[in-house]
């Protein structure tokens, strides 16, 4: 695998943004209310393990934001989309759990705004299928890490390359496909999962369907090792 294929242009992911801002304006629950499978199992990983300070990446109109609260962890909820976080803290008022949720406008492919060590574990469903280029998605992992105390987790799901929309629509780069909707998606390989691993322990890659489709998925458990 070329690892220094060229990726997405800056504009055609600000146009993603853009799409964002546009459906969450159109559509505040456009997920639904429930939560994610992925969601659960990783509420029960880090509650068997007594990891309570959760950061919830990409955490779009906050389903799983919700149900980890609910749950009795404290989540900083981040996603790149003002709509969304704006529809999560008013609804962290009016449900009263702002003591449990906070969140944060930030675009993944800058420095995560934290100081070394702060959390217990991350979760994203699905950010790692988004338009980011495979060395932007190694240096998020490499954030992540940064960000988590010894012993650490980071649960993340992706769209993989057997996905029955995988090469439909239109190519933008690497394995990167506009499909139906104008959604940009990158479909991972394992091969790519490795290579932006590195630097963890992997303690779970697991595949599962998602939606009418369905789509298809691995969700990834990697521990820091350090």
């Amino acid at each position: 695998m070329n690892h220094n294929e060229p990726g997405v242009d800056k504009k055609d992911l600000n146009r993603q943004q853009q799409h964002w801002e546009s459906v969450f304006s159109c559509n505040e629950s456009m997920f639904g209310e429930e939560p994610s499978s992925p969601a659960q199992w990783a509420a029960q990983l880090f509650k068997d393990e007594g990891k309570i300070k959760i950061l919830e990446l990409g955490a779009g109109q906050g389903r799983d934001t919700f149900y980890f609260a609910r749950n009795g962890f404290e989540v900083f909820a981040l996603d790149y989309c003002e709509k969304g976080v704006e529809y999560i803290k008013a609804r962290a008022v009016n449900e009263h759990l702002r003591g449990s949720i906070k969140t944060l406008v930030h675009d993944v492919r800058k420095r995560l705004p934290f100081e070394d060590a702060t959390f217990d574990a991350c979760f994203s469903h699905m950010l790692y299928c988004m338009p980011l280029k495979i060395s932007e998605l190694r240096a998020l992992s490499s954030e992540i890490k940064r960000v988590l105390r010894p012993g650490g987790l980071n649960v993340f799901t992706t769209r993989h390359t057997q996905d029955p929309q995988y090469r439909t629509g239109i190519h933008i780069s690497e394995d990167m496909w506009e499909i139906q909707g104008g959604f940009i998606v990158h479909f991972l390989s394992r091969e790519k999962i490795a290579f932006i691993s590195e630097g963890y322990i992997t303690e779970d890659i697991t595949e599962f369907e998602e939606g009418l489709l369905p789509k298809r998925l691995y969700r990834v458990a990697l521990r820091k090792n350090d």
